[in-house]
C-alpha cells in the first residue's frame, strides 16, 4: 500500500532530526522521542550566552528569567492549560511523587485512591505509597481479553471516600487513546479528582487540558521533541486544595515556584522554547511566529497522519502471523497511537528483540514500567512484550526494513 503522504514531505521533516541520518531505524520512541536541531542549539545557546541565576537585576539575569517563564506560558499553551497552572520539574516520575506527597498531608485515613491497573508505575508507585498513612490504595482492574479498564469495572472501585483516581491517556504497552473526557466526567460526578498520565498520549495528539475538564495531567517533554524535563497541569481549584513543599518563605499563592524545588532546569527551558519553531516548520510557516490554537491542532493532525501508515503496515504484518498475539487494538487509525507491543507463543520477547537490535533496527522489550499490567494480562514482567513504538519522522520503508527482520523470526 502506498502511502498517502509523498516521500519528499517525510523527508523534509526527517531533515530537521539530525539523529536520523545514520543508519539505524530508531523504533524506540515510546522512552523518549530524538530532538530537532533547533532544540539542541537552543539548549547550547543559553548556557553559553544566559547560563545565570534567575531573578537578578543584571541584563543577563533578566534573560535567563524571562525564558524560563516564558517556558511556562509555551507548554500552558500546548497544554490548553488557562484553567490552571503548568509545574515544571525533571520527569513524570519525581513530579508525580511531589504530587502525592502533597495529598498525603491532606488525605484522612480510610480515604480511597484508586489506580488503573493500565497505568505506568510513575503513576501508580507514587499513589501506593499513601497506603502507609492509612489511605485505602485500589486498583481499577484490566480486562485481561479486553484489554481495558471499563467504566463499568470503574463503578465498582469507587465510592463516596474516594478522593483520586489515577489512570493513563495511553497505556504505553496498549497504544490505544482511552476517552478522558469520558473518564473525567464520571469520575467527577463520583466526587474525586483525576490524576491523567499523558505521556504516551503527548507525542502523537494534542493535550486538551481545558476541553478534558482534568484536575492534573502530566507528561515527559523528553517524549515530545523536548530536553529530559516533564511538564504537570494542575487546575487551579485542585492547586488551591494543596500546599506546595518549596521553600517554607515562598508564599502559598507563588504558583508554579511553590512546587517547582530547586526550580526548573534553565536551559531545557530554552529548549522548549525552541519546539514551537520546529512545530512551524512542520506547519512550513514563519519559524518566528507564534502559533495560535489552530496552529497547534494542525501540528498534530499532520503528525497523526505521518504515523498512521507505518503503523498500519506494522499492524497488519504482526495480525499475519499465527503465534503472535498483538498486546492491545489489533487495528491502525485515529483510535491508537504508533506504540505496538506483541508477544510470541515460542520466542521470547527477550530473544526477538536480540535479532532485531543486532540489525540496526531499535526496538525493547520488557514490562516498560507498566509491570502490574503484564502481570494482570498473564505476560511475565520481565520478559515483557516486544514493543515497537513510532512516531510522525518515522516513515513506512522503516517499517518495511523491520519486517524484513522479523519475518523470518516470527
Amino acid at each position: 500500500m502506498q502511502s498517502a503522504i509523498p516521500d519528499r514531505e517525510r523527508d523534509r521533516i526527517r531533515a530537521a532530526f539530525p539523529s536520523l541520518a545514520d543508519e539505524i531505524v530508531f523504533l524506540e520512541n515510546a522512552g523518549g522521542s530524538q530532538v530537532p536541531g533547533v532544540v539542541a542549539d537552543a539548549l547550547r545557546d543559553y548556557m553559553l550566552q544566559s547560563y545565570v541565576q534567575l531573578g537578578a537585576g543584571y541584563a543577563r539575569s533578566q534573560r535567563a528569567t524571562a525564558t524560563v517563564d516564558a517556558a511556562h506560558e509555551w507548554i500552558g499553551r500546548l497544554m490548553r492549560a488557562s484553567q490552571g497552572h503548568v509545574i515544571l520539574g525533571p520527569s513524570t516520575t519525581t513530579l508525580m511523587h511531589m504530587l502525592s506527597d502533597c495529598y498525603r498531608r491532606i488525605l484522612r485515613p480510610g480515604q480511597s485512591v484508586v489506580l488503573a491497573q493500565t497505568g505506568h508505575e510513575a503513576n501508580m508507585g507514587p499513589w501506593r505509597n499513601l497506603a502507609r498513612d492509612g489511605v485505602d490504595v485500589r486498583i481499577w482492574p484490566v480486562d485481561p481479553q479486553r484489554m481495558v479498564c471499563s467504566i463499568e469495572s470503574l463503578d465498582q472501585v469507587m465510592d463516596d471516600q474516594t478522593a483520586l483516581v489515577c489512570f493513563p491517556h495511553v497505556s504505553n504497552l496498549l497504544g490505544e487513546i482511552v476517552d478522558a473526557k469520558a473518564l473525567t466526567d464520571r469520575i467527577h460526578a463520583a466526587g474525586a479528582r483525576v490524576v491523567v498520565d499523558g505521556v504516551a498520549y503527548a507525542p502523537h495528539r494534542r493535550i486538551d487540558c481545558e476541553g478534558w475538564d482534568v484536575d492534573w495531567y502530566v507528561y515527559s517533554t523528553y517524549k515530545v521533541y523536548g530536553p529530559h524535563m516533564a511538564a504537570l497541569y494542575g487546575r487551579s481549584d485542585a492547586l488551591a486544595e494543596i500546599t506546595g513543599p518549596n521553600h517554607f518563605f515562598i508564599g502559598d499563592d507563588e504558583i508554579p515556584y511553590k512546587f517547582e524545588l530547586g526550580g526548573p532546569n534553565h536551559e531545557s527551558c530554552a529548549g522548549l522554547l525552541a519546539l514551537e519553531r520546529y512545530f512551524a516548520d512542520l506547519l512550513e510557516v514563519d519559524p518566528g511566529r507564534r502559533l495560535d490554537d489552530d496552529a497547534l491542532d494542525r501540528v498534530f493532525e499532520l503528525m497523526t497522519a505521518l504515523e498512521i501508515e507505518p503503523t498500519r503496515r506494522l499492524v497488519d504484518f504482526l495480525q499475519s502471523k499465527s503465534k503472535v498475539r498483538i498486546v492491545g487494538p489489533a487495528h491502525a487509525d485515529e483510535s491508537r497511537v504508533g506504540t505496538v507491543s506483541f508477544t510470541h507463543a515460542e520466542h521470547s520477547s527477550r530473544a526477538i528483540t536480540e535479532v532485531v537490535d543486532g540489525s540496526g533496527v531499535a526496538i525493547r522489550h520488557g514490562h516498560m514500567y507498566a509491570y502490574d499490567l503484564c502481570r494482570g494480562l498473564d505476560i511475565e514482567p520481565e520478559d515483557g512484550v516486544v514493543r515497537v513504538s513510532l512516531l510522525h519522522y518515522n516513515t513506512p520503508q522503516e517499517i518495511d526494513r523491520l519486517i524484513e527482520v522479523l519475518d523470518p523470526v516470527l
